[in-house]
């Protein structure tokens, strides 16, 4: 039977408060042995990562396992946006010797895959573009056997600057569309759909594998996903990561309602059935949670 709009059942908003989740939204508590280590190396190492600034559900999971997002351009973030944690303002002067420390710090934890992201740096006239690169060109220096994902700000639209990254030519190139287009406005108020999603066809353009993600429960329609999904295909867009949203604090946006397990698996096997190479597709899924799986399937496909 061919999947389809009506087959799907969408829970109600939630009737309870939104820090009282759901049974299928149990976390691993951080502890142990793996995670002391990492946290020691990205300490040592005055590295940030998303996994804390962002408050990940699954860190204590990741770090137990030694995997970490690691989050250059420091840790201040020029845009508010209404879903997202990590603290926005003025960042203060980028860390030129950052490249050099995260190519040591990937050596070091002997990663088969490392993920890297960052703020937005919109006062930069490239958008950070050229540290984004040289971080790139230090993990293949430092590293040589990892491959790199990396998860990327849309830069403003400045393709020149997107080049200098792409120019590295990671194994993964991702940027998060974060939501459906009508959410825009208060999800990411200072980013534009068609611009996301014109540097994910930039990047498939040019041969990189292209990855993207989005939180469900934020105020989305049934149909609005469903555009999403054709708009991904029609660029030959490859992975596609579906979460559930956490509300981090009272003044971010309030949860929408609890997405159940079962409508996570029918929005993968929607896409895939359309043609995406892969979707990660689960209530605790975030950009980079089994990034390492994903490109060894990617590969193997």
């Amino acid at each position: 039977m061919a999947l389809s709009l009506s087959h799907l059942v969408i829970s109600e908003p939630p009737a309870v408060p939104a820090s009282r989740k759901p049974s299928w939204l149990k976390m691993k508590m951080p502890g142990g042995e793996g995670y002391a280590k990492l946290k020691n190396l990205v300490d040592t190492n005055r590295l940030h990562t998303v996994c804390q600034s962002a408050k990940c559900p699954n860190i204590g999971e990741c770090w137990s396992a030694g995997t970490a997002t690691l989050m250059i351009l420091g840790d201040v973030c020029t845009r508010a946006c209404g879903f997202c944690h990590i603290a926005t303002g003025k960042p203060p002067e980028y860390d030129t010797d950052e490249p050099r420390r995260v190519g040591q710090a990937v050596g070091v934890m002997a990663l088969g895959h490392v993920v890297i992201t960052s703020v937005n740096r919109d006062e930069l006239p490239d958008g950070g573009a050229a540290i984004w690169a040289e971080t790139i060109r230090q993990i293949r220096l430092q590293s040589p056997g990892t491959s790199v994902e990396v998860l990327i700000p849309d830069f403003c639209g400045d393709w020149s600057a997107l080049q200098l990254v792409l120019d590295e030519k990671p194994e993964i190139l991702a940027h998060n569309l974060e939501s459906v287009p009508s959410q825009y406005y208060r999800v990411r108020p200072q980013a534009k759909y068609r611009r996301s999603l014109e540097l994910l066809r930039i990047a498939k353009q040019q041969g990189l594998t292209s990855k993207t993600g989005m939180m469900l429960g934020i105020g989305e329609q049934p149909h609005e996903i469903d555009a999403v999904l054709d708009d991904l295909v029609s660029i030959g867009s490859d992975i596609l990561t579906l979460g559930q949203y956490l509300q981090p604090t009272v003044k971010h946006l309030p949860v929408d309602r609890w997405v159940t397990p079962d409508e996570f698996r029918y929005w993968k096997d929607l896409g895939e059935s359309r043609g995406l190479r892969h979707v990660e597709s689960g209530p605790l899924v975030r950009s980079s949670y089994h990034a390492e799986k994903q490109v060894h399937a990617h590969a193997a496909v």
